[in-house]
């Protein structure tokens, strides 16, 4: 798949606001101290299984509140839900990665330099509802992520963690080219994601990063045995 025209928009709060809402399998990350509640909006662009060509893939619109956390050692992202418009993308999403999609209309238009307009309304039947509506743009020169302490632990990520249905651990492993990112602006009309995921809005000003995106690779899901 490829991931394009991203935000990240990214909350220190405390530890123990997070680590309440995690599988006590895993363990909350922190940077100096604090926890970390990322809202990310932007695109998937052909999404196929491996071995297909990019004409085969469907674009997925799409909306994620996340943390970090690690498991003996090994780092990763947890997400509390995930928006996205294509309904099959969520049921296949749901199934074989486990993972909290929920069904919305979505909508994502410009670019970085004149501004992307995202908007996204949860429309999954008997889900607590979420609306995000905002416009963010590039402001600065681009950096490597891995080159800044904060913006390597928030994004430089390449491992997600899932808890099924029946309570068992699982991870899928994530490979694309490291991060180059840019600060951002964002015009935020709309954000009900933290409500809907049981959690206050953080009182801090978010730290944004925008990035015009990449190509990336997900391994399917694995049962956690170690």
């Amino acid at each position: 798949m490829g991931w394009r025209h991203l935000l990240f928009e990214n909350w220190p709060v405390d530890p123990a606001v997070v680590d309440a809402h995690v599988p006590d399998a895993l363990t909350v990350d922190e940077h100096d101290g604090r926890a970390w509640l990322s809202v990310v909006p932007f695109t998937n662009v052909a999404v196929r299984p491996a071995g297909l060509p990019e004409w085969g893939g469907f674009r997925l619109p799409e909306l994620n509140l996340r943390t970090y956390v690690t498991r003996d050692g090994e780092p990763g992202v947890y997400f509390f839900s995930l928006d996205a418009e294509g309904l099959l993308g969520v049921l296949g999403a749901r199934l074989f990665q486990h993972l909290p999609y929920y069904y919305a209309r979505v909508s994502l238009t410009g670019d970085g330099d004149d501004g992307v307009r995202f908007v996204s309304r949860r429309r999954h039947p008997g889900a607590r509802p979420a609306v995000y509506a905002a416009t963010y743009r590039p402001v600065g020169p681009g950096f490597e992520a891995r080159e800044d302490p904060l913006a390597r632990f928030l994004v430089e990520r390449y491992r997600f963690y899932t808890e099924a249905p029946d309570g068992t651990l699982r991870y899928a492993d994530i490979d694309h080219d490291p991060w180059t990112l840019y600060p951002a602006t964002a015009d935020v009309r709309t954000n009900t994601l933290f409500a809907a995921n049981g959690f206050e809005r953080p009182d801090a000003t978010p730290t944004r990063y925008y990035s015009p995106g990449l190509d990336v690779t997900a391994s399917p899901s694995k049962v956690w045995e170690r």
